[in-house]
Order: C-alpha cells, then structure tokens, then sequence
C-alpha cells in the first residue's frame, strides 16, 4: 500500500486517536501503532522510528493533564528523567546493532506474570503505601534499565515502569500511571532523536498519528483523573495480556 496517499491520513489519525487513548491510561499503544505501520509499507526500523514520533505527542499530552492535576512531582522524579533519558539513548544505539530476538521469548512472560499479579491482589495500588526505595536510587536504577529497554525494544515499558512504582516506591496506581507516563515521554523523545539523526522517521505519517495522539491521550488521562485506580486496573491487565498474547503469537506462530 501506498503510503503517501492523503486518503489513508484520516485513518492513520484515527489509530493514533485509540493508542493515544490506551497509552494515557495502562501503555501499550505500540500494540496498534506498529502493525498499522508496518502495514502501509513502512520498513522495519522507519516503523520504529515513526512510532517513536507519534508516541512523543501522546506521551507529552498525558504529563501534561496528570501534571496539571498535581499527579505528578516533577522535583523528584527528576532523576528519573535524566538516566532514563540516557538509557533511552543507549537502547536506541544499540538496537541498530544487536537483534533484540532474545528479549522477544523472555518479555511476555513477565507480562503475563504482572498481569496476574495484579489480577489475583485486587486492593494493589489503591492507595500510597511504605516505598522500599529511596527516590534517588529508584530513579537511578529503573531509569537506566526501563530506558535502555525502551529504546531498544520497547513493548511493554509502561506496564514495567508502573509496576516498579507501586511495588517499590509505594504510589498508589493512579500516581504510578502520572508518573509513567512522564518516563515515557522522557524515552519516547530521547529514542526518537537518534531515530531521527538515522533517517529512520516519516514525518507525515507520524505527524497525522501524532496528532490523534493529542485527542487520545487528552481523554484517557482526564478518565485515569477522574476514576482512579478501579478505572485502570481492568484495562491495564488486559493490555498486559494482550501484549503477551501479540508477542507469543510473533515468537511461536510465524516461524
């Protein structure tokens, strides 16, 4: 299929309208975004890179409604910005180097896992509890790690960054979101960057999706606001399991 057909870009906003929407409120856009991508001819890594742009204004859309909310400390989530800033980048060098085949057998199963963690611990991030970590090292550690991760491979990074919050620095689930998606927008923008300086991003196609990514994130964040945990679980499970399911099916059935 022709990309470059004007008839195709109200679709594409529509697709980046619905990720954008899911995004803001348990991760897992990607699940819609680089299919629809990959199937309107892009190549592999100009998909990746694409995905990377219309997730930036998704990303930036929902920290900046959680943000307005009071969801969100930007003064101590500021060291979280900057490794995973660096890890973000590391990640995106990486993968134009090294498969991340590997890492396609392991992640679903940790998906899987969170998934029915959180199915079978319902009262799990209803409210704040005892964090089992300092800011600082939280931030230093999960940022690295996640953001590596993001830029490298990517499915999933939501799921892992709010589960790291409410199991060690003790946010309940509606703070954990907030502040995920902070990271996401932190790793979404620094990957992008190196996909840019590669050629690797098609800026119409990304620009059309990265405005329903406005609309989209706009709504999910004002709902996470609005109903609070019991309003996220649900979804955030089932996206977990779905990106679990999309990953097994990648890796088994289409050998």
């Amino acid at each position: 299929m022709n990309y470059e057909t004007f008839w195709l870009l109200p679709l594409l906003f529509v697709v980046g309208s619905a990720a954008g929407w899911i995004d803001s409120i348990a991760g897992g856009g990607g699940l819609i975004t680089v299919p629809v991508l990959l199937s309107i001819g892009l190549p592999p890594a100009e998909a990746l890179g694409t995905n990377k742009l219309q997730a930036v204004f998704g990303s930036s859309s929902a920290t900046w409604h959680y943000g307005r909310a009071g969801l969100i400390n930007f003064r101590a989530a500021i060291f979280g910005v900057v490794f995973t800033a660096l890890g973000a980048v590391s990640g995106a060098l990486a993968v134009q180097h090294i498969r991340p085949d590997f890492l396609r057998t392991i992640i679903p199963f940790l998906l899987i896992a969170i998934a029915v963690f959180f199915l079978f611990r319902p009262q799990l991030g209803d409210i704040d509890v005892r964090p089992h970590l300092s800011a600082g090292l939280f931030h230093f550690v999960f940022g690295l790690a996640l953001g590596f991760y993001d830029g490298f491979f990517g499915p999933g990074t939501g799921t892992f960054w709010a589960m790291a919050y409410v199991l060690l620095l003790g946010f309940n689930l509606t703070k954990a979101t907030a502040h995920t998606k902070l990271m996401n927008f932190t790793s979404n923008a620094a990957s992008l960057a190196m996909f840019v300086i590669g050629g690797q991003a098609h800026l119409l196609v990304g620009l059309t999706m990265g405005a329903g990514q406005l609309v989209g994130a706009r709504i999910g964040a004002k709902m996470v606001i609005r109903r609070g945990a019991r309003f996220i679980r649900p979804i955030f499970i089932a996206v977990a399991i779905a990106m679990s399911a999309r990953l097994l099916w990648q890796n088994f059935a289409q050998r």
